[in-house]
């Protein structure tokens, strides 16, 4: 006998009120993380200010971390048709990268107070706030693809063997930029933007190099290292 097939239940829609209320909490824990910091803030302040019961505040966000991590989700998506709009008029890749950059920072830009903070969760993949994380991997892999993205419209020829990882590569230097421009006191972070320069210079340079057949080995140990430290 066929055992039928049972359809999962449909997830109801929240109603407009649940989402009104659920985007009041999130905008007033963005407020006072960006008046106190993260750490400083607890979820008490955040139903305080959102003038909700701290039961209803847990019941659309169990912790500060998720209210973070829909942070990081709205500001990937949201920046998703400006970066290809950016890019859509460029060729050469080192002015691509340099758009999807100075996209990123203009986002954060409002929260670099608590930004920094949450920077320290960075080393500890087991940490939900950190970009290793499984509890940041959709936001990682949205990131990625603008980078892929980036390579791919652009008139640089990347080897064969390097072009699947070339993108995540990209994304760890993306977030050493980020991490620079976090702990920059040069106004309105001149040191950040003259490295980023120089650099994605570099880059562009080493990638051209990279096709070589002389650089095949060096873009094996590059790989090898890829595989070690990829999540």
């Amino acid at each position: 006998m066929t055992t039928p097939m049972i359809s999962p239940p449909m997830k109801a829609r929240p109603t407009p009120r649940a989402e009104d209320t659920r985007r009041r909490i999130y905008e007033a824990a963005m407020d006072l993380f960006r008046e106190k910091g993260f750490e400083q803030t607890t979820m008490r302040d955040i139903a305080a200010k959102a003038a909700v019961a701290l039961g209803g505040a847990y019941y659309y966000f169990s912790s500060k971390e998720s209210i973070v991590l829909a942070f990081y989700q709205e500001m990937q998506e949201g920046s998703h048709e400006e970066i290809l709009q950016a890019l859509s008029g460029e060729k050469k890749l080192k002015d691509r990268l340099r758009r999807v950059m100075e996209k990123r920072f203009e986002l954060l830009a409002p929260n670099r107070k608590f930004c920094d903070a949450l920077f320290r969760h960075a080393p500890d993949s087991q940490d939900p706030l950190s970009p290793f994380s499984n509890e940041t991997e959709p936001i990682r892999q949205r990131a990625i693809e603008h980078l892929r993205i980036a390579l791919e419209g652009s008139e640089v020829k990347v080897p064969a063997d390097l072009k699947p990882q070339l993108p995540y590569l990209l994304w760890l230097y993306q977030m050493g930029l980020i991490l620079f421009w976090l702990y920059d006191r040069s106004e309105s972070q001149q040191r950040t933007q003259k490295l980023m320069e120089k650099s994605l210079g570099l880059l562009v340079t080493l990638l051209r190099l990279s096709g070589l057949p002389l650089m095949k080995p060096v873009r094996r140990t590059v790989l090898e290292l890829v595989e070690t430290i990829a999540p």
